[in-house]
């Protein structure tokens, strides 16, 4: 899934053999979380000693509450500094219990291993997924930046002495590459807590380890693949994640954000043929009730579309599938409302109708005035949208 440059994303390990946790990764994979969520709860009771089952169940809640908040989408990585620009995420209380008490459970078993047997590299890495998966948690849901930056700095000290003692541990590389990127991202303020000291970052180290891991992990390839889909998506080298994008088609059919971020792919690539083919493919599947595609509704891919057409100045075309999607903002998540009410006063600007302009720019800041989007709309009051000419 297009996880889309997460702050600090951590794949928990498959473990492939037990054909419980295969299915529920199947289902992880494409977007049924709450599939996903009771196939690993089924594998914990059957073995409740592991602390990899326990990451699992936090993994799963985490992210279908990624999912219900729009927070899986990559119109959130836009901005100068998309990793401290995050929208809170809202969990019910008792997924957050669920989620505390699962990361805890695990922590504790992992470290009872590391105190039998202090070279347990499968322990090692088992908490620093943990400890990455926490980190997770606290920045998008609690907001807590500090306590999730040292959680992943942790995360990364136990995954380098994992390969260290085992350098055939590809998989442990993963959030290496993850944390060199991040790191050699942030601002310069941010690399001067004490915590980071001794982690300078390094964005192409960063991606290259992802590609190792992508072309020669076991475990964690997919994921690999994910992130590097959002990072080349982040460097604006689209025609990099397009092929990554076409084989997690292929190995999740049902996972539909795969299909709109190629969409966005395309459009970033100046390919309208391939985003328009793909946009057919989306609406066809959804109309069609096609497994994964008929629990979206039709006006996220009226929204995929009129944003498609917005930059390739079909406005009578975008704004009139924008006003689709505007229409049942109340029954869509909050990013895709405030992003289309945005996209349709920024059409109607371009069009010379100040007044519906106005009047969009108006809603997107009532829907969210505190979003990315909002500020921008608001900004768009005082004076009109304009595009340089490409």
């Amino acid at each position: 899934m297009p996880v889309l440059a997460l702050m600090m994303f951590v794949a928990a390990p498959l473990a492939a053999q037990d054909p419980v946790v295969a299915q529920a990764f199947d289902h992880f994979y494409n977007l049924e979380f709450d599939e996903a969520l009771a196939e690993f709860e089924l594998a914990v009771r059957a073995q409740p000693g592991s602390p990899e089952l326990h990451n699992h169940v936090a993994h799963a809640i985490l992210y279908r509450e990624m999912l219900r908040s729009g927070a899986l989408e990559s119109e959130l990585v836009t901005g100068s500094n998309p990793f401290l620009r995050r929208g809170r995420m809202d969990p019910s209380p008792q997924d957050e219990r669920r989620f505390d008490a699962s990361i805890n459970r695990a922590i504790e078993l992992a470290q009872a291993r590391l105190g039998r047997n202090a070279g347990d590299v499968s322990a090692m890495y088992t908490l620093g997924v943990s400890y990455g998966l926490r980190a997770n948690f606290n920045f998008l849901v609690r907001k807590a930046w500090r306590d999730s930056l040292r959680d992943t700095t942790a995360a990364r000290k136990l995954h380098n002495r994992v390969t260290e003692l085992d350098p055939k541990f590809i998989d442990a590389r993963l959030l290496q590459g993850l944390h060199d990127y991040v790191v050699g991202s942030l601002p310069l303020a941010w690399k001067l807590f004490g915590f980071l000291i001794g982690f300078r970052g390094d964005k192409e180290q960063g991606v290259r380890t992802l590609q190792y891991v992508a072309r020669n992990g076991s475990q964690n390839r997919v994921d690999a693949e994910v992130l590097l889909a959002a990072v080349y998506r982040r460097e604006r080298n689209p025609k990099a994640a397009i092929p990554l994008l076409e084989d997690l088609v292929r190995r999740y059919p049902r996972n539909y954000l795969v299909r709109f971020e190629m969409v966005q792919m395309f459009a970033d690539a100046g390919d309208r043929a391939g985003g328009l083919r793909v946009l057919d493919e989306l609406e066809k599947l959804q109309r069609a009730g096609a497994p994964g595609y008929a629990r979206i509704p039709i006006e996220k891919v009226y929204f995929s579309r009129g944003v498609f057409q917005f930059w390739y100045r079909d406005l009578d075309g975008a704004i009139e599938n924008l006003r689709r999607v505007t229409a049942k903002t109340a029954e869509l998540d909050l990013n895709t409302g405030v992003y289309a009410w945005l996209r349709l006063g920024q059409a109607w600007d371009l069009k010379g109708r100040r007044s519906e302009a106005l009047g969009a720019y108006r809603k997107a800041t009532e829907l969210a005035p505190d979003s990315d989007a909002g500020k921008e709309a608001r900004r768009y009051l005082a004076s009109p949208y304009r595009r340089d000419k490409r």
